[in-house]
């Protein structure tokens, strides 16, 4: 039985000049035809861009067999072997379960390519921000048309506070590859910190777009989208949003594991907002549950006031006890309810 796979593929190479360029061109077409027998997924004619020099896929899901899905893999790894600059991502899920995913990128000795692994590196380290950027400068100063390599030092940038730095990183990010939902993230953080949360949104909007539900990315800008509605008053869109978020169950190796908590504290500000106190209170108890290896949430007092106050406004009983948990953890609001009702 010849089992069938969603594939999906996106991303882009660079080859940095025409010489390059032109011999991948010839080696991906000879290998299409001579080893692969043309079973592969994706024609030179479709990625192949000689006025940027580059092999782009902005993004490609199509159904296909096991085989097919290899040869691919392994003529995309060849011809990156040749790139100077970019990657491309690839899953592949079955029955809606994701099987397999990929991260193909240039590996090679060129100073371009070693300046930027050795940067983003760094880039995880804390307390190695200048270094990280003295990497990602030589990477760029190399290959001007480093996408990834702006974005990252668009990250740095942005954990130094520089932050007309980061939108100059980032924004060149976007220009070079405007397919990198990363460079939107970045951007979006960064607008927020200037206070323009309509450009933030829009931001969003595209780093959604361009990325899938199997990324992390995805679910982070969703979870800011949704925080930034709510703090624009925009309650319904915030629920569309933070509901498809605490409906996700992520692994504690997701960057997303952690911000759970306070995404059900904010979906349950949200649905008491306008008026859904019974909904209030569920996510409320889920959010008091939950527990999450270094959670970024609000105090253990906060979370027990603001179940208080949904609970006294669905009637339910117990939401005096929330609050004397509140009073107890240091809540004045809390303490002044309770001094009122007594």
């Amino acid at each position: 039985m010849n089992v069938m796979y969603k594939t999906i593929l996106s991303g882009c190479l660079e080859f940095g000049n025409q010489r390059s360029y032109e011999q991948v061109l010839k080696l991906y077409q000879h290998r299409v035809e001579n080893y692969y027998r043309n079973d592969i997924l994706l024609l030179a004619e479709e990625i192949f861009q000689e006025s940027s020099f580059i092999l782009t896929v902005p993004r490609f899901i199509k159904e296909c067999s096991e085989k097919s899905w290899k040869n691919t893999l392994n003529l995309l790894e060849y011809v990156a072997g040749y790139a100077i600059a970019g990657n491309l991502k690839a899953w592949v899920v079955q029955d809606g379960v994701l099987v397999e995913q990929r991260t193909i990128e240039p590996a090679g000795d060129k100073a371009a390519i070693q300046a930027f692994l050795q940067g983003r590196e760094m880039v995880k380290e804390s307390g190695m921000e200048e270094e990280a950027m003295q990497s990602l400068n030589r990477a760029i100063e190399k290959f001007e048309r480093h996408a990834l390599a702006y974005e990252r030092r668009g990250y740095v940038n942005y954990r130094l506070r520089n932050f007309d730095d980061a939108l100059y990183d980032f924004t060149k990010s976007i220009d070079i590859n405007p397919n990198m939902p990363d460079a939107y993230w970045g951007r979006a953080n960064t607008k927020v910190k200037k206070h323009d949360l309509a450009g933030a949104l829009a931001d969003l909007e595209m780093a959604i777009a361009r990325s899938i539900p199997h990324q992390s990315v995805y679910w982070s800008a969703r979870r800011l989208k949704g925080e930034l509605h709510l703090q624009l008053g925009d309650f319904e869109k915030a629920i569309l949003e933070l509901k498809l978020v605490t409906n996700r169950k992520f692994t504690e190796d997701d960057p997303n594991y952690k911000w759970q908590k306070n995404v059900f504290y904010n979906y349950g500000k949200a649905l008491f907002e306008i008026g859904q106190y019974g909904d209030a209170v569920k996510v409320y108890n889920y959010m008091i549950d939950f527990e999450a290896h270094r959670a970024e949430a609000p105090s253990k007092a906060e979370q027990f006031f603001c179940r208080g106050m949904a609970r006294q406004k669905a009637g339910e009983s117990g939401f005096v006890n929330d609050l004397k948990e509140a009073a107890g953890l240091g809540s004045k609001r809390a303490a002044a309810m309770l001094d009122a009702m007594a």
